[in-house]
């Protein structure tokens, strides 16, 4: 893990200390990440914080980035109030801001968004809840909805926001569904879990990838189908018994993000169907966020 190597600064607005992330800091961020946690996502432990802590795991063929600093805003008593991750690419110039909480505290977020932005102030770009699937400590992007005050903050800090994805939730019954076992079940190194494959004549046409964890929270990181196999029903039978598995390992929920489609097309509104057929309901919008040229902020064009 790297802390942030950078000298403790003032906070005006808040009248705390922005500081590096301490080891004995571990328990009051749990507790922020928790309090900004979704419907389906796990509690941050120790073991999903020391993950988040040595940042993502590129894809492959790219550049591996520095690991991510660790900002903590401290209050009296030195108690955690905020904390903040951000990391670089020193090749491409590029940085990223990973998470930020802080109890939708205004002044608290905009202080830790200003120290990252100082501190990536070489970056021509800087990105920030960059979507993806769901990791240790969130879904993946911001949640609007539930994070207005974080979304703010992104946006007076000079960074503009798009809807990546949406955010979907389920209660599983206690009792396994009836699903025609369709798929052949592997397991899955990354993300860690299991893969579900649908083949004809020895063929993939369909497929999902699926994760319970201890605490009975699931994840779907993946379902799809071939476009040349799609509305014969593979899908619904594909998730069916997807669920039917995560629900006889023991899950009580399960969450899942669906991508925005960025060309609404003819098949646009059929996986809301397939999932809305299940009973899984949307909880919220994930956002991504850039900044370019943060160093020209504020300066007429």
């Amino acid at each position: 893990m790297r802390t942030d190597t950078m000298a403790s600064s003032p906070s005006p607005e808040s009248g705390s200390t922005v500081r590096p992330y301490r080891p004995d800091d571990e328990p009051g961020v749990r507790a922020l990440i928790d309090t900004d946690r979704l419907p389906g996502q796990p509690p941050c432990t120790p073991e999903r914080l020391a993950t988040a802590l040595r940042g993502p795991v590129p894809p492959v063929g790219w550049a591996v980035p520095a690991r991510p600093r660790i900002s903590v805003l401290a209050a009296a008593g030195d108690r955690p109030q905020g904390v903040i991750a951000h990391l670089s690419w020193a090749d491409v110039h590029t940085g990223v801001i990973c998470w930020v909480h802080a109890h939708e505290d205004p002044p608290a977020l905009r202080a830790l968004i200003g120290h990252a932005l100082a501190a990536l102030a070489h970056c021509a770009l800087i990105e920030a809840f960059v979507g993806g699937p769901p990791g240790p400590l969130g879904p993946g992007g911001l949640p609007r909805a539930h994070r207005g005050a974080t979304h703010d903050a992104l946006l007076r800090s000079g960074f503009t926001g798009r809807c990546q994805s949406r955010y979907l939730y389920c209660a599983l019954s206690a009792a396994p569904r009836s699903a025609k076992p369709a798929a052949e079940v592997v397991p899955c190194d990354f993300p860690p879990g299991q893969r579900l494959i649908v083949r004809e004549a020895a063929e993939p046409v369909a497929e999902a990838v699926v994760s319970v964890g201890p605490d009975r929270t699931a994840t779907v990181y993946w379902i799809e189908t071939l476009p040349s196999h799609r509305r014969r029903g593979l899908g619904h039978e594909l998730l069916g018994q997807a669920l039917a598995l995560l629900a006889a390992q023991g899950a009580t929920e399960v969450a899942l993000v669906v991508d925005d489609p960025t060309h609404p097309g003819q098949d646009c509104q059929a996986a809301p169907r397939l999932f809305d057929s299940f009973g899984f309901t949307l909880v919220d919008q994930l956002w991504t966020y850039q900044c370019r040229h943060p160093g020209s902020r504020g300066r007429p064009a």
